[in-house]
């Protein structure tokens, strides 16, 4: 744990006060709107398009992102190089994860049924890492980057420190664990319920819903502390940090208040680490063992509650 809290230290004493001090009131503000107004619960999924959705979806995470970046370009000039591809890179963020976000399942709809409605909820995720591996692929292409592919290297990976931070959240997954708002969330497996009737090895098919499940952390570490961080950190050094960890917190708005806000410092620090090391490949892995525990813990405190 000494490593990284090495590392914390080691940015604390690079992070620029006035932009952090901005992220921290301008994410404030969006999640108390976000949770009054109901925004990404209400407003946005009871959108009939799923065109509208992603021009809404946009917006909120444009206005998660590109507004720090604006305003460190007003207020912290010596932060930024705003090149060409700057500007490109900072529009085609937002976009492509609200795409990944609206985008439907090409399988959705393809069968009839209750087997039907499983493959559709086991094949959405890995079609939605698609979505967004392709195109970060041509962006790595395009763009001239030493480090391997977005921080997918076993590199400078130390795992007791990942193994330490996965301990520290065992007894806040069991907190959250009595809290009604999680319990009603988690365990997502229960989005698969409904095939327990109709076969003899509903265990197989659950792991396979895990299995799908635990993609969607990888797109996400490969956007956020992948993409976000390598692709802007020649632009804005150390700084690109905290308008990913503002945008990785507004992908949290639909889920409980409590996660969505701990999401900001979870992302701060696993892309702080993910700049140190060059490397996203231990963050994942504590992504995974968080969203894996919380499934566990979902499902344990539901049975203790019934």
């Amino acid at each position: 744990m000494t490593t990284i809290l090495s590392y914390l230290r080691e940015y604390a004493s690079m992070i620029d006060e006035a932009l952090w001090l901005f992220c921290l009131i301008w994410m404030s503000i969006l999640i108390t709107l976000n949770y009054t107004l109901g925004i990404e619960s209400e407003l946005i999924k009871g959108l009939d398009s799923r065109f509208d959705q992603l021009l809404a979806l946009f917006l909120v995470y444009c206005s998660a992102f590109v507004i720090p970046y604006l305003f460190a370009m007003t207020y912290r000039k010596h932060l930024i190089t705003a090149t060409p591809m700057f500007w490109l890179l900072l529009l085609i963020a937002p976009a492509l994860f609200a795409l990944k976000v609206s985008v439907a399942n090409p399988l959705e709809n393809s069968m009839d049924g209750i087997w039907g409605s499983y493959v559709t909820s086991i094949t959405t995720l890995p079609f939605k890492f698609l979505v967004v591996f392709v195109p970060l692929v041509v962006l790595y292409k395009i763009l001239p980057v030493e480090q391997n592919y977005w921080g997918m290297t076993l590199k400078n990976v130390q795992w007791r420190p990942y193994c330490l931070m996965l301990a520290l959240m065992v007894p806040l997954i069991i907190f959250a664990s009595t809290q009604p708002d999680f319990l009603s969330a988690y365990p997502r497996l229960k989005q698969v319920a409904f095939i327990v009737p109709y076969t003899e090895n509903p265990l197989w098919y659950q792991f396979l819903y895990e299995i799908s499940y635990g993609i969607d952390f990888i797109t996400i570490e490969l956007f956020f502390r992948g993409f976000l961080v390598f692709a802007f950190v020649r632009y804005a050094g150390p700084s690109a940090i905290l308008p990913m960890a503002t945008f990785y917190c507004s992908i949290h708005f639909g889920k409980p208040l409590l996660e969505c806000i701990s999401s900001f410092f979870g992302g701060l620090i696993l892309g702080m680490v993910a700049h140190k090391t060059q490397s996203i490949v231990g963050g994942l892995a504590v992504h995974l063992g968080i969203a894996w525990m919380m499934e566990v813990g979902g499902y344990v405190g539901n049975l203790v509650m019934k």
